[in-house]
């Protein structure tokens, strides 16, 4: 069926009540041994650290990001007919700044959007600009667009924030652990072992609930995706060909059928199923995207100049 007004609040409802339970399980797993440390005033300098930092940081990420990959900026000239597909992507969205393409000389296939929806971009390599088509490439711009629209990357560098400071939190109780010994021994002491129990746990914990968030948001930026496009087949298709080029390694690893129990450890949701609720939405032949390429639906994307990077120096020191 058509993707309707309807399902698509129907799926953000959703999407934002999962969040909502995720980052209370994060908020409640660190207060944990922020309050084992010092009480109440420990978890609400926990929490308030990871909010300052979460919002503090919004764009260094984004420009350590870009450095760790050599990245540089693409021009409009260098690529024009990506950013016409993006100029309209933007336009879908509501994204009122001007779109920023960057590029990555690495072959892996990969694109993440950087920052967000007032100063962000979307990267993209040259592994993807050469495995995918045109019509492939639209629905995985239109994918991060989705995820600078809702502000994905913020929500996850907070979960990313509680995530590193519980460990860091544990790893502090652990050592003050070590020198109570002693005291515990003789008696002088005593724990709530329960509360110990679940401090031990409490890392794991946490990464497993960033993991769960990331899937969650993938879901809800594919139907997103779609919303914009108009065409779930080319976005099926692009997560096709990633599948592919991106399951190699895990078939070295693992033989022909990874283990199963390894999609608990992704930050993505398994293919197949991201590509069979894709395929439960119809083409819409109003708004799809699939006609407006030029004629040029099912080849590479033409990139006139790949750019130089910039250097670490240049994007550490840029700010957005």
């Amino acid at each position: 069926m058509p993707i309707g007004t309807q399902r698509l609040w129907r799926s953000r409802v959703k999407n934002g009540l999962q969040t909502l339970l995720i980052m209370g399980g994060l908020a409640l797993v660190l207060a944990v041994p922020g309050y084992l440390l010092a009480g109440g005033i420990g978890i609400v300098v926990s929490l308030g650290v990871v909010v300052v930092g979460a919002f503090a940081s919004s764009w260094v990420p984004a420009r350590y990001i870009l450095a760790d990959t050599g990245a540089g900026l693409l021009d409009r000239h260098q690529a024009p007919t990506l950013y016409r597909l993006l100029d309209t992507l933007y336009q879908r969205a509501g994204l009122t700044r001007p779109p920023q393409l960057f590029y990555a000389p690495s072959l892996d296939l990969n694109a993440f959007a950087v920052g967000t929806r007032h100063d962000g971009g979307i990267a993209v390599s040259e592994g993807l600009l050469r495995t995918l088509t045109l019509r492939e490439l639209a629905g995985v711009l239109a994918h991060e667009v989705s995820h600078l629209r809702h502000g994905d990357t913020r929500v996850m560098s907070m979960a990313a924030a509680m995530t590193r400071l519980t460990l860091w939190l544990t790893t502090v109780l652990q050592v003050s652990l070590l020198f109570m010994v002693p005291l515990i021994l003789a008696g002088d002491i005593r724990l709530p072992w329960g509360l110990l129990l679940v401090v031990a746990f409490a890392p794991s914990l946490s990464t497993l609930l960033q993991l769960g968030l990331s899937r969650n948001r993938e879901y809800t930026a594919d139907l997103e995706a779609v919303a914009l496009t108009g065409d779930p087949e080319g976005l099926a298709s692009a997560l096709a060909a990633l599948e592919r080029h991106q399951g190699r390694w895990l078939a070295t690893l693992f033989g022909r059928h990874p283990p199963a129990g390894l999609d608990w450890l992704r930050t993505h949701p398994p293919t197949e199923e991201r590509i069979r609720r894709l395929m439960t939405v119809e083409e819409s032949p109003t708004s799809s995207l699939h006609d407006n390429l030029d004629g040029h639906a099912h080849e590479p994307p033409v990139i006139i100049e790949r750019p130089d990077p910039m250097g670490r120096r240049y994007w550490i020191r840029r700010r957005r």
